[in-house]
């Protein structure tokens, strides 16, 4: 016999009423949690999330029957949206096309995306306003199957290190898998090619400061196996990753955590999941709270660009949309 559904419940958030529907269905197996327990953990870093998504298209990654089943890629806000849900259309000339995507203002969106099964949010590095120019940099440290994750640890450091060099602020988080993201606010005055131009060449300046750790060639087939990728194609246009505060798609329902720099050397990012990161941002706050303050010119990194193309640099090709 069919388990029988849990009956619908009503969640006050904000000004909204947000209606969640069978909200005991299990989403996370390693611990049991459900889908009421995911939309009360994006409550509960309601501040941090919204700061994350805000003003962004965001693409969803869904999953109607829990993690261990089918995972749905979805540009367009789902159907059945309430009146005050808020999108902001983006163009996709590759198959000469547009979607209404969803567009976070408050932490009822999110609450209402997760009713429609949505799982982590992954938004655009440029905002409604101009989302033809990118106002965040996104550093991924995407580790290869053999390296170890001291390797991303140490490859952080090197990251710090060059940012400081050139006074720009980095925002480090977990990825909630195996690696660690740093955000830059930049100025929203470069299109995204000229945003991936800068990325690979400051990728490329941390393969130079550590050879045997790095690697930034293109095509993973290549790759050393123990190197770490520092993936600049994060920043091509309509390429997202996982916000600060995601949860992802996996049974134990690990968490895209903002850390303090002096963490890198002890943080064991499958510690972060939708059990403890509740806690965490009860005591700490959100450790991106400051990420909108300043903003910086991509101008000595794109003179970092020209440098290394002058000099022969192979380009990669160019990324698809």
């Amino acid at each position: 016999m069919a388990k029988e559904k849990s009956p619908a419940i009503e969640l006050e958030v904000g000004e909204r009423t947000v209606r969640v529907s069978n909200p005991d269905r299990v989403y996370f197996p390693a611990r049991g949690e459900t889908k009421l327990d995911l939309v009360k953990y994006y409550l509960s870093v309601g501040d941090g999330i919204v700061r994350a998504l805000r003003e962004r298209p965001c693409m969803l990654h869904r999953f109607p029957s829990g993690v261990s089943g089918e995972k749905v890629h979805q540009k367009r806000l789902p159907h059945g949206a309430p009146p005050w849900m808020e999108t902001v259309q983006v163009k996709f000339p590759r198959y000469n096309r547009t979607a209404d995507e969803l567009c976070v203002t408050e932490i009822a969106h999110v609450a209402w995306a997760v009713q429609m099964s949505t799982v982590e949010f992954h938004p655009w590095n440029s905002r409604r306003a101009d989302t033809e120019k990118p106002d965040e940099w996104r550093i991924d440290l995407d580790p290869m199957p053999d390296c170890p994750f001291d390797r991303v640890r140490s490859v952080a450091h090197v990251v710090h290190e060059v940012l400081d060099e050139l006074d720009m602020e980095g925002y480090p988080k977990t990825s909630g898998g195996s690696g660690i993201h740093i955000y830059v606010r930049v100025e929203p005055a470069y299109g995204f090619s000229d945003v991936r131009r800068a990325a690979l060449a400051f990728a490329r300046e941390v393969e130079r400061r550590v050879p045997d750790d790095v690697t930034t060639t293109w095509w993973r087939k290549d790759r050393d196996p123990k190197k770490l990728f520092v993936d600049y194609n994060q920043n091509a246009r309509d390429h997202t990753i996982a916000s600060a505060y995601s949860v992802r798609g996996n049974p134990e329902g690990t968490v895209s955590t903002p850390i303090h720099w002096d963490e890198i050397d002890t943080v064991e990012p499958k510690a972060f999941t939708i059990a403890t990161v509740p806690d965490r941002f009860a005591e700490l706050g959100d450790l991106h709270a400051t990420i909108d303050d300043k903003s910086h010119s991509l101008a000595p990194l794109l003179e970092w660009a020209e440098r290394d193309e002058r000099e022969g640099a192979e380009e990669p090709p160019p990324p698809e949309e």
